[in-house]
Order: structure tokens, then sequence, then C-alpha cells
């Protein structure tokens, strides 16, 4: 059966998974962890992705991310094949790091937020990576030290989860606390590690329950949440979905792109292509990337290789066009003479 598409769009929140090949090591020592957090923070930092909480295992790791305009396709690219390329010189190695591609669950933030940031943070003390609650407490390859603020990490966003708590932070971190160790007894949630109708109304119990009452719900294996939000985030998948699909539909490529960036911004289409530091050129290159990339769904490597530049350079561009776009509030579909 063909695997389904990712589910993504901004402001989505995603509990991520990546495990390593035939259940084999992705951090050996606390080298490869600190490389692997550094280059976390710096994706992070760079795309302005929100990490609201992550956990490193032997063999793999835990996530909970928010798109903000990089896809988390895109990210986690980055970071995997970042990590395997940097590990495989270390060791000595060669092949897939990796098992296959990232695991990724789209989640109802109201209901899933704070369970998946207290299943995930104790994932070590499940491992048995620590030895107590007091030790999670102070683990460095867990976002739980970070919240209670016995490490800092200036990448990772505490004030997301420790205002649900309370306003002072002294008391949040208290609460936090508490309800994180409440989760201990819990053990391995397997109702938080994935998507699907069962996990998502919490069992067969409660699905039978719902079934005898008349009461169903639509369901996706991507998605973490009740029919309600399913049923939304499948339609604001699907607008996104078809927006591209029309605008490839009808003809409309790079170059369009760059001709309504060029009307828009009042500079030649030269500028668009161009190299360099100006800021006009970096503007509209920036809007040019972020129209073709989030608008018209081409991708980062496409045109990386026309403009002669990195992907990442692309991600930081499509970044800044995002905020040029709304601050300007500019529309690749509402530009005049758009094709019809």
């Amino acid at each position: 059966m063909p695997r389904q598409s990712r589910l993504d769009f901004p402001g989505a929140l995603h509990h991520i998974m990546a495990r390593g090949i035939e259940n084999r090591l992705i951090f050996i020592n606390d080298a490869d962890r600190a490389k692997f957090l550094e280059r976390l923070g710096e994706l992070v930092q760079d795309t302005q992705t929100p990490c609201l909480a992550w956990a490193l295992l032997p063999n793999h790791f835990h996530l909970l991310l928010k798109t903000d305009q990089t896809p988390i396709s895109t990210f986690m690219r980055r970071l995997m094949t970042g990590h395997a390329t940097w590990f495989n010189t270390r060791h000595q190695r060669s092949g897939h790091l990796f098992q296959n591609r990232f695991k990724s669950i789209l989640c109802q933030e109201d209901t899933y937020l704070l369970e998946l940031v207290r299943y995930i943070h104790l994932n070590p003390l499940r491992a048995r990576q620590v030895k107590d609650y007091a030790e999670l407490c102070q683990y460095p390859y867990c976002g739980h030290s970070v919240i209670l603020g016995n490490s800092k990490l200036d990448w990772q966003q505490t004030a997301a989860v420790l205002t649900l708590f309370d306003k002072k932070p002294s008391t949040a971190r208290r609460r936090y606390s508490q309800f994180v160790q409440k989760g201990i007894a819990q053990g391995n949630r397997s109702d938080l590690n994935g998507g699907g109708l069962i996990r998502s109304v919490g069992g067969w119990t409660v699905l039978k329950t719902m079934r005898r009452a008349n009461a169903y719900q639509r369901s996706d294996e991507r998605i973490l949440g009740d029919g309600d939000f399913v049923k939304s985030t499948l339609h604001a998948y699907d607008q996104s979905f078809e927006k591209k699909y029309l605008l490839k539909s009808k003809g409309y490529t790079l170059d369009d792109v760059v001709n309504r960036v060029s009307e828009t911004l009042n500079v030649k289409p030269q500028v668009v292509w161009a190299n360099g530091k100006h800021r006009k050129t970096v503007e509209a290159r920036s809007l040019m990337c972020y129209w073709a990339v989030r608008e018209l769904g081409l991708s980062m490597t496409e045109i990386a290789r026309k403009l002669d530049i990195s992907v990442a350079a692309i991600s930081y561009s499509v970044t800044r066009g995002a905020k040029i776009a709304a601050i300007k509030n500019l529309s690749l579909t509402d530009l005049k003479n758009f094709k019809t």
C-alpha cells in the first residue's frame, strides 16, 4: 500500500519520532548527543520552528515541533541528513543511519499538548537512561530540565508550556513538575504514539461505548485528535493541496512567480534572480522563494539549483519571504493579471 503524504501547514503541532536502522544506536556517546542538539538548535532558530519538547534515547529521539513557514519534512531532512553524515564520519561507518523516514503525527494542541510534553520528557526515565525522577530533572539530553530551569537552551520554548500552569514562573514550574511526576505510573502510553481513531478516543473500550451510542468520529492514522479536529485538519490540507494543484494545472511556473514578484515590488526580473545582499534583491528573492515553495509547491532543492545556492539558504529565504508577505499583505493569487 503506498504511504500517505505528510500533513503539514503553518501552526500544525507534530509529535515526531525517528529511530536508528534495525534499532541500532544513533547516539554512541555524549559528543554525538551534543552535536545533534547543536544542529537541532541552529535549525530551530534559523527556521523559527517552535520546539516544545524533546528527548534523546540511544537508538531514537522524540521531538514536539510546531510548523512555522518551513515544512516539517524540510526541517527533518536537514536535521537527520546532517546528523547521519556527521555520525558516519566520526564513527567511520557508511550507509543509512535511520530506519526509513521519520514518523510524524499531527496532534490536536488543546487536547494533547501537555500530555505529549509529559510523555516525551518521561522517555529517558522509562528507558532507564536515568535512575529516578530527581536525576531526570538534571538530565541534559531531555527538555524537562530546561522547563524546570535547571539547564538553559535559548531555542526551546518553555513559556508556551509553563504559562499553561501559572503566570508566575516559580509556581508554574512546581505545578509542571507535579504534573510530570503523576505521569510516571502511566508507563508507556501507546495512545500517544500515533494517530488513528482508537488512539484518539482513548482505546477500544471508549470506542465501543461510542459506537453503541451511535457516536462516530472521522479518523486518520496521521492525526491524533477528535473527529472535528481530523475533519478541519484534512480540510485545511486539502485546501492547500488544491491551491497548488490549481496553480500548476494552469501552467503556473517559477518564471511566472518571478514576474509577479517583479510586478509587486516594482523591480526588474533580473533583480529577483540576482545574488547579493542588496536590500531589494534579498526582499525580491525571499518573496519569490516563499511563493514558489509554499504557494506553488516547488521543492527547495529545485529552486536552490536554479539560484545556485544551498537548500539551507532557500529555507532562510522562505522564512523571510513569509514575513514580507505578511507585513505587506501580499498574496500570489491576488496579484493582477493572474492567469485564469
